[in-house]
């Protein structure tokens, strides 16, 4: 006689996606924990970088422009540095690791994405 296997074990493909839940629940749990400096820089991290990932972008090349990204972090320090009272170097190096840890993940992402579709 056939034994039927249960649903969880004859459709494992769910389980595939699970790790990335758990990733990103990781990294939105480390976010939530940044000092208010980096919690008020974040939206003006994660807009510039929504507004820089389009197919094709400088983003996902091998090796990023490293003038492309200062620029991006130049935007972002000029946005805002408006809102505090003293801006200064450490607010710009503060972007500077905030961006590039955004833009690392968008890539990681992307790769995942492409590796599983294409």
């Amino acid at each position: 006689m056939e034994r039927k296997l249960p649903y969880y074990m004859a459709y494992p493909t769910p389980l595939l996606y699970d790790d990335e839940r758990i990733e990103r629940r990781d990294f939105e749990y480390m976010k939530s924990m940044y000092p208010d400096t980096a919690k008020r820089a974040l939206p003006f991290v994660e807009d510039e970088c929504d507004r820089m990932e389009y197919e094709g972008s400088m983003l996902y090349d091998e090796y990023p422009d490293k003038l492309q990204l200062h620029l991006m972090c130049g935007r972002i320090y000029d946005r805002m540095a408006e809102g505090e009272e003293n801006p200064g170097d450490w607010l710009r190096e503060l972007i500077q690791v905030m961006v590039y840890q955004e833009v690392c993940k968008r890539r990681c992402d992307h790769r995942k994405y492409k590796r599983k579709f294409y």
